[in-house]
């Protein structure tokens, strides 16, 4: 689930100034609703971990999350994953505070993979995913950053070994182009982190895509296009 301005929208491309509001979420109309969203997913889906990307913590900070929402969304009863544009112990612990069971740290927004370290080492890795972002394959890095330049791997890497028990590799190019996945990049992923849980997200089409990765030993995926349309079905 994204979150923009309090309401659900649908993440395509990575291009967040174009994301329009979901209107239908299994064939039952939403209309941007998150709260309604969020129960399609758990309740019609059966869905038993919720995603959510607050876009207007991750564009704005930490401190432009609506806690009040994910409080709401976490009332649902079903694990809750927040990235929330997290990037120190502090705001981390917010995170948590406002009802999340896993705090994502997304790689966009990281000054330093040693703030990652210092995350993990404040609230247990086990609570920390670390979002490998990338667009077609390429690291999504701030400007200046001591790990600007480095490899997809290499990241991913230092991420784990700092502690993160889940690495999510997301390339935001992908989000809702139902393109399908990356299989050579994933088992890449998996060798050079071999410890940790490992999620792949963006283009997942169907059940047959989520196998693939399975096969490929992933952990999970990431899927919301493919569950709104009906391509993808739990049960």
């Amino acid at each position: 689930m994204d979150i923009r301005g309090g309401r659900a929208v649908h993440a395509r491309g990575g291009q967040r100034e174009h994301y329009a509001p979901v209107s239908v979420a299994a064939g039952e109309r939403v209309d941007g609703d998150a709260i309604a969203l969020a129960r399609v997913y758990v309740d019609r889906l059966g869905v038993r971990e919720l995603y959510v990307a607050d876009l207007d913590a991750i564009d704005g900070g930490a401190t432009s999350m609506n806690a009040g929402l994910l409080k709401q969304v976490a009332a649902l009863g079903a694990p809750v994953w927040v990235d929330a544009g997290v990037t120190t112990p502090a705001s981390a612990n917010a995170v948590l505070e406002a009802g999340a069971s896993v705090v994502i740290v997304g790689l966009e927004t990281l000054p330093s993979l040693d703030e990652l370290v210092a995350i993990c080492q404040a609230i247990g890795g086990h609570r920390v995913a670390f979002s490998l972002d990338l667009r077609n394959d390429l690291p999504i890095t701030l400007p200046g950053a001591e790990h600007s330049g480095w490899s997809a791997a290499a990241i991913a890497r230092r991420a784990a070994e700092g502690g993160a028990g889940t690495i999510i590799v997301l390339d935001l190019a992908h989000v809702g182009s139902a393109s399908g996945v990356d299989l050579e990049l994933m088992t890449a992923m998996r060798r050079a982190v071999p410890q940790v849980a490992l999620f792949a997200g963006g283009g997942v089409r169907s059940a047959e895509d989520v196998d693939v990765l399975a096969r490929a030993r992933c952990d999970g995926v990431l899927v919301a296009t493919a569950l709104l349309s009906g391509a993808l079905r739990l049960t």
